[in-house]
């Protein structure tokens, strides 16, 4: 009797620890969201935790006030290889990504389109704060993690090295895991990195980064990420397509309402979605006030022929890509005259 009665305690804190296992860690609106009839899924949405990607955890937080509820189901990834083989596999339907390769991607005959920006600027070249690198001509001989080699983070390092007169044969560009560099950068594993948001700031806070260079002082109207969505979607559910973009617009627009529009995404986005400290999102989206922006975020043809022309050159593309083949503006176009959410942090209602 008495070890049937051991024999149950063991089986019912079996059962107990993988109810609540499932309940937190099992992603229940995404298994559940397959059983919906395809028209009426709502799109995974691929992002990683960097300031260029704020504008997706923000649209999902805001839009579960709203009447409507949410408009589709986030999905975090730590790279940007893992989002491509997603996106590839229809894993994903849309997803943040740094604008090269998805250019990249549109030239290899995928089919996807990019329809809306991230943010601008929010990139940086950062070195040790005690190291030898006072300038960019200080390169040589030196690592410097990058993203990817098809990223905005790379081609920015190539415009610096042709600024100041640097040979790229005479550095070593690594590729990491944004969420890494800072780290690495810690531990003397590498000399620099460049990297979009809140990464140089989390090297600022710690005391052993500084940043050598923003991306607005060697490129004008820096952008990084973008949004694409499959092709597919856009043809068989463009009015989703648009209710996704119009949200990611309009947070976008809220966060420029002011600091403490931004100081209260960096804690609802930190704590629940990224799982960084508040501290340092407020830091990288607020210090200052336009480190980061979330305006003026439709597909320029005259930004992307400038992404376009330099990855040419450092040989990323072997053709010259035309803009309508990879933009799809007409959504943007439509989100353009859009306000903010009518959201007041720490309330319960939105529109």
């Amino acid at each position: 009797m008495f070890r049937n009665k051991i024999v149950l305690g063991i089986f019912g804190w079996i059962v107990l620890i993988t109810a609540a296992h499932s309940w937190l860690n099992v992603n229940w609106a995404s298994i559940l969201n397959d059983y919906v009839p395809a028209e009426k899924r709502k799109f995974n949405v691929a992002f990683i935790p960097v300031t260029c990607h704020l504008a997706c955890p923000v649209t999902d937080y805001i839009s579960k006030f709203s009447k409507a509820g949410e408009i589709f189901l986030p999905r975090m990834f730590q790279g940007f290889p893992e989002i491509k083989e997603a996106l590839i596999a229809n894993k994903m339907q849309a997803a943040f990504m740094v604008a090269p390769m998805a250019m990249a991607l549109r030239a290899q005959g995928v089919p996807i389109r990019i329809v809306y920006l991230g943010h601008r600027y929010g990139s940086a070249i950062v070195v040790r704060k005690d190291g030898p690198i006072k300038t960019f001509a200080d390169m040589r001989g030196r690592t410097i993690a990058i993203p990817t080699r098809f990223s905005d983070e790379r081609l920015m390092v190539y415009r610096a090295a042709k600024k100041w007169g640097v040979d790229p044969k005479d550095f070593r560009m690594v590729e990491m895991a944004p969420p890494d560099v800072a780290g690495a950068l810690a531990a003397k594993a590498i000399d620099a990195f460049s990297m979009g948001e809140p990464f140089p700031s989390q090297a600022e806070m710690g005391g052993y980064g500084r940043v050598l260079l923003y991306a607005r002082e060697i490129w004008p109207d820096y952008m990084s990420c973008v949004l694409v969505v499959r092709q597919d979607m856009i043809d068989s559910r463009p009015d989703a397509v648009q209710i996704l973009v119009d949200g990611i617009a309009r947070s976008g627009l809220w966060l420029q309402k002011g600091k403490d529009y931004k100081d209260n995404a960096a804690d609802f986005v930190g704590r629940f979605y990224y799982n960084q400290k508040p501290a340092l999102l407020r830091w990288a989206l607020t210090n200052p006030m336009d480190r980061v922006t979330y305006d003026r975020l439709e597909p320029r043809k005259a930004d992307f022929d400038m992404v376009r022309d330099l990855m040419m050159e450092t040989g990323l593309l072997t053709r010259k890509l035309e803009f309508d083949e990879y933009i799809d503006t007409r959504f943007a176009d439509k989100a353009s005259i859009l306000t903010a959410w009518k959201y007041q942090p720490g309330t319960a209602t939105a529109e």
